[in-house]
Order: structure tokens, then C-alpha cells, then sequence
């Protein structure tokens, strides 16, 4: 619904006054929060659900409360085609003399009401029902996502011939228009359901394509008409908070949306390109936050050493790996295990991914110059006890952190090196001494995240000699061990992985290891060592799933 028609609402009833109207306002741009969640912390209604009285009551019609346990009989839903339905976001709720009675996911939109009179030729009634409810019934009703996006595309199709193409020339108001509005929510609706952690609208010279990313692999949606790419684009813009009128320079904004039952926080990136702009969306699930350590998969060795060092009263803890390799996930669960009432918690991170009560956290801006390294040294004067910094990005960054370290704090912070020994000589290479970071690095985690084998297709096979070759084994090595791979089912989409799961390679600063460092021994000396030590390097990890039938071996040969 309309942010500031809501508003109006409430400012009508007396509800809200001026001042607190443009306070939630502004709120809603810069936090991407709902109205309805915003108006509960500023204890206007005692919770999200109160907004949909008062709706009914300014609108001067009826509510459903029960509409979650109606199920619509098949004649009512054969007056209004799924296509339709899903098109304004309309769900028949009776029918009988006076008209039809439907409950819209957008209420305050009165075209909706109108297009629906013309297109069914019936008196519409109106009725009020919570849109998240109204949505999930209308989906339960018409069958599913695939289904919905395929007859919405059709519709849209339909109508684009009827109108001659028209290119949009007012991108605008196509954006704001019932069909584009209800297609861009269910791409986002089937991405986030398929668990996607990024989506893509890309426009090309002859196609306009819409990507999602799943367990690391990209997988293609049925591409709408070239036509649409202005107002879709034009759409994701103005969900979040964009300038619709500026496409020559990359912006960067933020959707907080509610899927289903749970809300999904949104990054949203747009990127000006030779055929228009491109637009990425980074799925942040604040759902995850829930993980715990426990459920990251890691050898007990592993579990038991971050669960030990997280708790230290000082130090430095990195965790490093490629973009994606799930490293915010592991220190998201790791502070955790420690947020608790007698400790200070504070987190600098470009930008804030997760909301964590009982976590002060601050987001990076480059342009104002609130860099890391400024950042982190206001920290030291607001009294932490333990400090997650988002990245090591260059010398000043490591030497404040180091010094925090050294006076008393525990630090988190990640790094993008391929090994964990890698992550030892980054930071000499950044210019710090040696022996400041042999004194202050407590470990450092290398991890990777690679796809497990789908539980409901896995079959053993025989693998080649030249496939165990480049794991590094051969066949009598093996006895008696089984392979598996998976067939490719429903379930997973026909690619034979559903889900991803860490490799883990610990490095213990030892002693041994600290002496090596302040020597400025190569990465190669370290890693023996660590070998030596008892330091399960990623690949040997890897085998390890393998060999527990987790995941294949080509997965295991692409991360390691």
C-alpha cells in the first residue's frame, strides 16, 4: 500500500500529527521498514495488524478476520480468471445480488475497484483482509508461483499488443500500474521462495533477462517482453527509494518486503548499461540470523575452538574466503553465542546486513568519509568488550584493529585471501609489523560454501581415475569408500543439489606459528607448519564430505 496514503489515515483520525507523519516517513526511507512496523514501535497501534480496522473504518467497509481458514469454492474463483486475480491482486470472497465481494492486497487503490467493474462487468464490493493473508490465499487458490508468473506474462503480453507496444514513454506511472507492480512482486515472491540469494534484471540489445542465484548457481526466469524492462526497472526503483529520474550513475537502495510469513531485507544496486539499467538485488533473510554455530556444519575440532576463542577477553579472529563463502553467516552466529547482557557488542559493516538486537551497529559511507578506520577508532571510546569489523581493508584499518586487540578487546573481522595462511601475510603485505600480528592474531578461518548432494536423488557411482587423479588419490588409497552424485530430481530442479554446506580450514596461532610469522616466513613455511601442527587444510575438508556422501567431487575440485 501507498506509504503516504496510510499515513493520511491515520493523520485524519487524529491519530498521528504532522510532525510524527514526516518522522515515519522518513523512516520508512531510510530504514525500508513498513509503516505498519514503524507506527508499532512508535506504540501508535499495539501491533502490525491493527492498521487493517482502521483502514476498513476510514473506508467504510467491512473486515474478514478469519479469511486465513476461508477457502474460496470453484465457482466463486471461475468468475474471476487466475490471471486476473494475481494481475490486481483480487481474491472473491462471495458473490450474491448486491455484487461481487473481493479482498485486494492493495485496498487504497481505487483503479483496482475500477478495472475490475470493466473488465468482469459486475458490481465489485470492497472487503478488508491483511495483504500478506489475502496474497498467500490468492496463490493457494490459483494454484503456484510458475503458474501465476506465466499467466501475468500472457496478461501483459495481451495487453502490450492491444496497445500497439507502446514503449512507455511515462515510466513513471507505469511502474506505479496494478499488473507491473503485482509481476516485479511475484518474481521477488518465487526468487526468495526457490531460497535465491541474489536477483538480476538485466537488459540486453534484443531481450530484457531475470537471473536468480541459488546455492551459487544462476538459474534463468521466463523472460518478459523487451518493452517491460523500463517499468520494471523503473518499479524496483521506486521500492527502493532510487531516484527514478537519474540513469547515468549507479545507485545503491534498500526494499524490506514481506515474503509469505517472514520479512526479507533487500540490497538493491543499479548499474547504468549500454541497453539501460541493470539492477542486482542481494537477499539478506533476517531469518538467518537465527543460525547458531551448531548448525553450520563445522567438524567438532572447529565448532569447539571459535565457541573457546569468541569468548577471549582479547585478540584478533578473522575469517576469510571469496565474496559469498558465507563468512558474515559465520561471525553473525559466532557474536551470537556471546551477545549477552554483560557484554558490549559493536559492528562496522558496509553496510549493516542483519538487524541484531542487543547489537549497536553502524553502517560504512565512504562519501562522508565514515571509512572503517574512523569507524573503529570512535569504537575504542565507547567502551566495547568485543568489536566485529566487516573488512581489513587496508593498513589503517588492521593497525587500529590490532590496537584494540592489544588494549583489552576482542576483534572479528573478515578478509578476502584463498587460504587461512594466506590471511597471515595479507596483513604484512598491508604494511603492519610482523610481530604486532603474531602478538594479536588468536586464529583465522578459511571457509568456502559448495552445494551437498539432494537427499531425495542421491546415488552412488564410480568415479574415473583421471577425476580421482586431480583430487589427489588414488584407487587402492580408497578400500572400500563410496561416491556419491545425484541423479536430479523435482525436489532439486533436475540439478542434483539442494542446499550448501562450509569447508573449513583452521589455522591456530601456536606458537611455533607466531615465531614463523614475526620471522616474515612465506605463506608456503606457514602452511606446512600449520600441517604439521594438525591443520586440516579445505581440500582434505572436502574429502571429508565426500566421503560422508555430502557432496561430489566436482564441487569439491571447483572450491578447493
Amino acid at each position: 500500500m501507498d506509504n503516504s496514503q496510510l499515513i493520511d489515515i491515520f493523520m485524519s483520525r487524529g491519530l498521528v500529527d504532522q510532525y510524527l507523519a514526516d518522522d515515519i516517513l522518513m523512516e520508512v526511507e531510510n530504514s525500508g521498514k513498513e509503516v505498519a512496523e514503524i507506527l508499532t514501535d512508535y506504540e501508535v497501534i499495539q501491533n502490525q495488524e491493527d492498521v487493517w480496522p482502521i483502514v476498513a473504518n476510514e473506508l467504510g467497509v467491512g473486515i474478514i478476520k478469519d479469511l486465513l481458514h476461508f477457502n474460496p469454492p470453484p465457482e466463486l474463483l471461475a468468475i474471476v480468471p487466475g490471471g486476473m486475480a494475481r494481475l490486481h491482486g483480487a481474491l472473491p470472497v462471495n458473490y450474491d445480488s448486491e455484487g461481487l465481494t473481493v479482498c485486494l492486497v492493495d485496498p487504497l487503490n481505487p483503479q483496482v475497484l475500477e478495472d475490475l467493474r470493466f473488465a468482469l462487468g459486475k458490481e465489485i464490493i470492497l472487503a478488508i483482509a491483511p495483504s500478506h493473508i489475502v496474497e498467500k490465499k490468492i496463490n493457494e487458490a490459483y494454484g503456484g508461483e510458475g503458474q501465476a508468473l506465466d499467466e501475468i506474462l500472457s496478461q501483459l503480453k495481451a495487453g502490450a499488443d492491444a496497445a500497439g507496444d507502446n514503449t512507455g514513454q511515462n515510466a513513471e506511472v507505469e511502474a506505479n500500474s496494478a499488473p507491473i507492480i503485482r509481476y516485479v512482486d511475484l518474481v521477488l515472491y518465487q526468487a526468495i521462495n526457490e531460497g535465491s540469494s541474489d536477483i538480476h534484471f538485466e537488459p540486453f540489445e534484443q531481450d530484457f533477462k531475470i537471473r536468480y542465484r541459488v546455492d551459487g548457481a544462476l538459474y534463468e526466469m521466463a523472460p518478459p517482453p523487451p518493452h517491460l524492462a523500463l517499468p520494471i526497472i523503473s518499479r524496483l526503483k521506486v521500492m527502493s527509494n532510487m531516484n527514478i529520474a537519474e540513469k547515468r550513475i549507479p545507485q545503491d537502495g534498500r526494499i524490506v518486503k514481506h515474503i509469505g510469513e517472514k520479512q526479507v531485507d533487500m540490497r538493491v544496486s543499479s548499474l547504468p548499461t549500454q541497453h539501460g539499467e541493470s539492477i542486482v538485488l542481494r537477499v539478506l533473510d533476517r531469518s538467518n540470523i537465527n543460525l547458531s554455530l551448531d548448525k553450520l556444519g563445522m567438524p567438532p575440532a572447529i565448532f569447539d575452538y571459535i565457541n573457546k576463542t569468541v569468548r577471549k577477553p582479547n585478540g584478533i579472529f578473522v575469517c576469510t574466503g571469496p565474496t559469498g563463502a558465507g563468512k558474515t553467516t559465520t561471525l553473525y552466529a559466532a557474536l551470537k553465542e556471546i551477545n549477552t547482557v554483560d557484554s558490549k557488542l559493536l559492528t562496522a559493516e558496509d553496510p549493516v546486513e542483519y538487524d541484531v538486537d542487543g547489537i549497536v551497529q553502524v553502517p560504512v559511507s565512504e562519501s562522508i568519509g565514515l571509512t572503517f578506520s574512523r569507524i573503529l577508532r570512535a569504537f575504542l571510546r565507547q567502551d566495547p568488550d568485543r568489536i566485529l569489523v566487516g573488512e581489513i581493508r587496508d593498513l589503517d584499518t588492521a593497525q587500529i584493529a590490532i590496537q584494540a586487540s592489544l588494549t583489552g578487546h576482542l576483534v572479528l573481522s573478515t578478509l578476502h585471501t584463498n587460504d587461512a595462511p594466506g590471511a597471515v601475510t595479507r596483513l604484512i603485505d598491508m604494511g603492519t609489523e610482523p610481530f604486532l600480528v603474531a602478538a594479536s592474531l588468536e586464529g583465522i578461518l578459511a571457509q568456502r560454501l559448495l552445494r551437498t548432494i539432494c537427499k531425495d536423488c542421491r546415488a552412488s557411482y564410480e568415479p574415473n581415475e583421471a577425476l580421482l587423479n586431480q583430487l589427489g588419490v588414488s584407487s587402492h588409497e580408497l578400500g572400500d569408500k563410496e561416491f556419491y552424485t545425484g541423479r536430479g530430481c523435482d525436489v532439486c530442479d533436475q540439478t542434483g543439489y539442494k542446499g550448501r554446506r562450509g569447508l573449513f580450514e583452521l589455522l591456530d596461532m601456536t606458537d611455533p606459528i607466531r615465531e614463523l610469522v614475526t620471522d616474515r616466513a612465506p605463506t608456503v613455511v606457514i602452511k606446512q607448519k600449520a600441517i604439521e601442527l594438525g591443520m586440516n587444510t579445505l581440500r582434505e575438508d572436502g574429502l571429508r564430505n565426500i566421503y560422508d556422501g555430502k557432496t561430489t567431487i566436482e564441487e569439491v575440485l571447483k572450491y578447493t
